[in-house]
Order: C-alpha cells, then structure tokens, then sequence
C-alpha cells in the first residue's frame, strides 16, 4: 500500500497543475474564438437563440478535444502549452473554414438558422478530431 500512496502523492500535485493549465488554455481559446467571430454567442443565447448555442457548444467542444489529448499526451506542462497554442490556432482556422463554407454564416447564427449551426458544428469537431490524432501521433 505504501507504494501506492506515494505514487498518489507525488503525482497529484502533477494532476492538478497538469488540469488548470489546460482549463486556462481552454478558456483563453474560447475567449479568442469569441473574438474571432463577429457575433456574441452569448448575447445570443440569452436571447434565446439556440443556433448560437449550438455553434458555441460545437467550439468548446473543438477546443477541448485536443486539449485534453495535448494533456493525456504530454511530458510536462510546456509540452501542454506549446501543442495546446498549436491546437488552438487550428481550431480558430476551422471556424474560418466553416465560414467560407456556408455562405453567410455569422448572419445566418445570429438570424438562429440551426442548420447552418449544425454543420459548422461538425466541421469544428471533425478538424478536432484530426488535430487531436495528429499531435497523439
């Protein structure tokens, strides 16, 4: 047992450390993918817009997919920030995709448009799931 609790010890600080990083990557993609659009999702789902809540959801999700890989893959904690600022710079250029494939998109979020929201959705997590793969190697 004492084998055990001190593996605990010494790799739950890691854990932790490990986990804030990359909430903090996590949030500041967010935070950029926020800007990056030109519609406030979140002005949008207070008023009741679900596109918006949809292409929202689909971004966190597409941020943090290859994040927690970043994580689960990693060495040390500047293995997580330096492939994690990769993966997001990716996942910032899939919203740019999305929007040069639909025609009109961030009008189309904002005027609620769920099928629009929906596909850019599943461009968002198909390139996570790539970028996820690709820094797992």
């Amino acid at each position: 047992m004492e084998p055990v609790l001190q593996s605990f010890l010494t790799g739950f600080p890691v854990l932790l450390l490990h986990f804030a990083v990359t909430l903090v990557m996590l949030g500041t993609g967010v935070f950029f993918y926020h800007l990056v659009t030109p519609y406030h999702e979140f002005r949008l789902i207070r008023a009741g817009n679900t596109a918006a809540a949809v292409s929202i959801s689909g971004a966190i999700l597409g941020l943090a997919l290859p994040l927690a890989v970043c994580m689960a893959t990693s060495v040390n904690v500047w293995d997580i920030v330096i492939w994690g600022v990769v993966t997001l710079l990716i996942q910032l250029l899939a919203y740019r995709i999305g929007d040069a494939l639909v025609r009109d998109l961030p009008t189309r979020i904002e005027s609620g448009e769920i099928g629009a929201a929906i596909l850019v959705v599943a461009i968002k997590l198909a390139v996570a799931f790539i970028n996820a793969a690709a820094v797992a190697g």
